[in-house]
Formats: structure tokens, C-alpha cells, sequence
């Protein structure tokens, strides 16, 4: 059987992080590491991560002295990672039981695919982890190349991708290198265009994760956040076509692509938000006027067309404004 090592970086966060542990030692993969990389919490992360490694030998811990910063942590996990799989789960999240050996058998069946990703459900503040439906033995799963997947993106503009889902193939991850200090908001998005250069993407049609979301991972302006990553969105693709993807064929095409496509996304989320009576919905019009100009005369309708969500956002928005 497939062994996976698990990498969970952790600040702070030691009221989540024997949960988030347990998600791992739980599951029924063959052979499971976790490393716990702490970056000198001030609360009692160190006390859990401690009692956790004591009690349990596949638990190993990396006690930083000092903040280094989160991509310290995942690029130690990275350098770290030995085993057939690898997986970065940061502390407040967690995942649904058998959710590594469903995700390794598939890619242990078709040794092309790169990584494999699948659903998640959300959880509100410090609610517990509810108690999850039983997911599929042997999920429905859709392939894609890794150039389609490239386009995918670059055609919206977003990756819908649950990260705490996404199991990579450790050879790979390796190849592939270190997250990116130069891009401390979209580091995620700018590796996963990496990997894909390098094989098949797997997407498992079930709940594969859980994703927390309280005060400490969300700006209390939310507004401002949005903005911020739609830019930090364009910054990821940039660098993506700047370095690897730039030897795409068309990688050229590609970049411009992408840079409508995040405006065309720029364009519909001020819609959106001027729908719902926000005044400052021009501040994302405007942006998305400077990457793709095109969008002051014309509105992207192709856009709307290609997102699979595009029906059920617009019913939940037509519903909120007609209250």
C-alpha cells in the first residue's frame, strides 16, 4: 500500500491542532508520517505538538525558535518528505476519513497523474467537526492534462481547489521545488501551475477535506481582501509565465489569457458586489478596465459562459437583492 507524508504547519493554532492530527494517524493508508512545523506559537501549540509526538511514533516535530514565516514551513516539509505521497495541511484544517487512501489508489492506478484533489466542507469559527457522510469507496474521478488544466485557469481567472485536499506525488513535489517567498499570497496558486507541467490532474468527486475559516485566517475587511487577491492572482500568473510556464507552447497566448481571464473574473465580481448596493464596486471595475480594456465597452459574457458555477451564484445573488 501507498505511504504518504503529511506536513502541518502550525502558528498559533493548538486548540485545532490534536483534531487536525488525528484526521492524519486515522486514516487507512498503509504507511503515515506527519511532521508538525511550529513557528514559535506564543499559545500552547508546543505543549499539544509535544503530547501528540509522545504518544504516537509516526509524529515527528520541527520547534522553531523564531517566526520564520509560513513558506519556512512548507518548503522543511518539503525537503523532509520521503514517502510515496505528500500532503501540506495547515493546523485549522483537517481531513475526512479515507480521504488519502482514496486519493492514492487512484494515482497509484494511473502513475501519470501529478496530484489529485477533491472536495471539502466548510467549518464556521471553533465548531466542531461535524459529522461527515460517508464518501464513495472508489469516487467518480475526472482527468485532465496538465496543459488543460494550465487553460483552465487561464480562461477564469481562479482555481476553485480545496488546498487541504490536494495529494501530490512526492517525486514530483520534488521536482518541482520550494513555494515561492516572492509571492506570500498566491505561492499556492503559482506551484499548482507547476506541478501541472509535470503530469495528469486528478479531481475526485467527493468531499476529500475540511477547511475552517474564524477571525485569524480572514481579514475583517473582506472587501479589501477580495480586491488584494485578484491581484495577487494576476501576481501568481506572472510568475508562473515568467519562469516554468514560460516555455509552454503559446506560453505567450497563455499569459494574456490569464490576465483577462482574472480581469473578466475582476468584472463580474464588481457586478456582483454593485448589485448588492456596495458603492465601492467601481475600485474592481477599474481594475479589471486596466488589465483588459476591452471590459469598459464590452461586458465578458463568454466569461459567465465557461464558469460551471455561473447558475447557481447567479440564483443565490438574484435572491439576496430581491429580499
Amino acid at each position: 500500500m501507498a505511504s504518504v507524508d503529511v506536513v502541518i504547519p502550525n502558528y498559533n493554532y493548538g486548540r485545532y491542532l490534536e483534531a487536525c492530527v488525528k484526521s492524519v494517524l486515522s486514516q487507512d493508508v498503509g504507511e503515515v508520517r506527519v511532521l508538525i512545523v511550529d513557528n514559535a506559537s506564543t499559545d500552547y501549540s508546543v505543549a499539544v505538538a509535544r503530547r501528540l509526538a509522545s504518544g504516537d511514533r509516526r509524529v515527528e516535530l520541527l520547534l522553531r525558535p523564531e517566526n520564520l514565516g509560513p513558506h519556512a514551513s512548507f518548503n522543511a516539509g518539503i525537503d523532509w518528505a520521503q514517502a510515496d505521497y505528500f500532503l501540506l495541511l495547515c493546523a485549522d484544517d483537517f481531513l475526512v476519513p479515507g480521504a488519502l487512501r482514496r486519493a492514492t489508489a487512484v494515482m497509484e492506478r494511473d502513475r501519470s497523474i501529478a496530484f489529485s484533489y477533491g472536495r471539502d466542507v466548510a467549518i464556521r469559527g471553533d465548531a466542531p467537526i461535524p459529522d461527515i457522510a460517508a464518501q464513495p469507496t472508489a469516487p467518480p474521478v475526472t482527468l485532465m492534462t496538465g496543459r488543460a488544466f494550465i487553460e483552465r485557469f487561464c480562461r477564469l481567472g481562479v482555481f476553485q481547489i480545496p488546498g487541504p485536499s490536494i495529494v501530490v506525488r512526492t517525486n514530483i513535489q520534488k521536482r518541482v521545488g520550494y513555494y515561492r517567498p516572492a509571492l506570500p499570497h498566491s505561492d499556492d496558486y503559482e506551484l499548482w501551475l507547476r506541478l501541472a507541467l509535470h503530469g495528469t490532474v486528478a479531481e475526485l468527486d467527493c468531499v476529500q477535506a475540511g477547511i475552517r475559516t474564524h477571525d485569524a485566517n480572514r481579514s475583517a475587511d473582506l472587501w479589501a481582501q477580495q480586491i488584494l487577491h485578484i491581484r495577487h492572482t494576476a501576481d501568481a500568473a506572472e510568475s508562473f509565465f515568467h519562469h516554468e510556464g514560460r516555455w509552454l507552447d503559446g506560453a505567450e497566448t497563455l499569459r494574456r489569457r490569464a490576465r483577462r481571464g482574472i480581469a473578466e473574473r475582476a468584472y463580474w465580481s464588481a457586478a456582483a458586489h454593485a448589485l448588492r448596493g456596495n458603492m465601492q464596486a467601481w475600485q474592481l471595475l477599474m481594475l479589471a478596465v486596466r488589465m483588459a480594456p476591452a471590459t469598459a465597452i464590452l461586458p465578458p459574457l463568454g466569461y459567465l459562459l465557461q464558469r460551471p458555477d455561473t447558475m447557481p451564484r447567479l440564483r443565490a445573488l438574484l435572491t439576496r437583492v430581491l429580499r
